[in-house]
């Protein structure tokens, strides 16, 4: 577990129930549950969860698509974007102490395959997801491996803490080329997009650009530092090149998932650019590959997860430095209101929404 040491707030008495929100069936919908409380084994901790983001990956959950029938088992609790206290500790921990404040990284990497041990565990092919694959936080307590804490300094909002994980997709993709005087474009303005157009400005770009379709996430997009936020449905490229001076961009961040988004990335992106890949399409896409990539020399890179642990060293120096990202975070939701929290966020007219679970007598400033 990193970064910097602190005083502990205080952990109430853990009690034998706790409330989770759970995928009881094969069928859409989610149900809030009483449970028990888990145990740590060895090498794990139990997490008083505070708050808690839901992701596209939670919605797809809650729809009940192909990809979560095909993933999740009925009886897993949902939630994978949290942060909260650890409230016990379980045999052969070292170093981690009760009422430390945590984050904590939601993808379980294997330590044994070849990415594990050349440096790439973000990509192991053997990871385990916290809230898909095993029992996750949107519930009172969780438990978790130790290994996969993260610290959070004194300074960082609570909720803030919670969306660690979607800020590290941002930082990932954003920092995955030099920004510096970059013309940047940022195709898709959802959460993460909109948190790479910080990033994008934090870094010192010199142009940052971006794409949607939903004039509420263009409004966004703006309040987080975008010089130019264009509607997807006009003539996105032909704006985009005016605005580079007929040159393209720089580095594109695709972040929308949609083949309209991917073509439109690629047209404006400069001979010799660089363009990250974090959007999934639902289906397959097909490219002019000739004439968008090859004849570009593009540089195309896929983005999954968040390198362990630099961009989690990177995205909390950048919050400490001044980064805000809490314009992103337009809804908050008790847990007992989860019907309301998924029907505004399949509006797509929210930014991210954010449970809120533990009490505000536990919460840091």
């Amino acid at each position: 577990m990193k970064t910097q040491s602190h005083t502990a707030p205080s952990v109430r008495r853990i009690p034998d129930r706790m409330r989770a929100l759970r995928k009881t069936d094969r069928s859409p919908g989610l149900t809030l549950h009483e449970v028990a409380v888990g145990q740590p084994g060895p090498g794990e901790v139990l997490v008083r969860v505070l708050r808690a983001g839901i992701c596209g990956t939670d919605l797809h959950i809650h729809r009940w698509d192909a990809w979560a029938a095909s993933r999740v088992r009925p009886l897993t609790t949902l939630g994978h974007e949290f942060c909260g206290v650890v409230a016990a500790v379980g045999p052969g921990v070292a170093g981690v102490t009760e009422g430390e404040r945590v984050s904590v990284e939601c993808h379980i990497n294997c330590g044994r395959c070849l990415q594990c041990r050349s440096g790439q565990a973000h990509i192991c092919p053997n990871i385990e997801i916290i809230g898909v694959d095993r029992d996750g936080a949107f519930a009172d307590y969780v438990v978790v491996p130790a290994r996969n804490l993260w610290r959070i300094p004194h300074g960082i909002p609570v909720d803030v803490a919670a969306i660690m994980d979607p800020i590290g997709n941002a930082v990932h993709a954003a920092l995955s080329a030099s920004l510096v005087a970059a013309r940047v474009v940022v195709i898709g303005c959802g959460p993460i997009g909109l948190i790479a157009v910080a990033v994008a400005r934090s870094a010192g770009a010199s142009l940052v650009a971006a794409t949607d379709v939903r004039p509420r996430r263009l409004e966004l997009a703006r309040i987080m530092g975008a010089d130019l936020a264009v509607d997807a449905r006009e003539d996105v490229a032909e704006l985009l090149l005016d605005a580079t001076g007929g040159v393209g961009a720089d580095v594109v961040l695709e972040m929308s998932g949609h083949p309209n988004g991917l073509h439109t990335g690629l047209r404006v992106l400069r001979n010799g650019g660089h363009v990250a890949l974090l959007g999934l399409p639902s289906r397959p896409v097909e490219l002019d590959l000739t004439n968008l990539v090859i004849f570009k020399g593009a540089t195309v890179l896929g983005v999954f997860g968040r390198r362990l642990w630099e961009t989690w060293e990177q995205s909390t120096r950048l919050l400490q430095n001044g980064l805000d990202v809490t314009p992103v975070i337009t809804h908050r939701f008790p847990l007992e209101a989860f019907e309301e929290a998924f029907s505004v966020l399949e509006s797509g007219e929210a930014g991210k929404v954010v449970f809120e679970i533990g009490p505000d007598s536990e919460l840091w400033d």
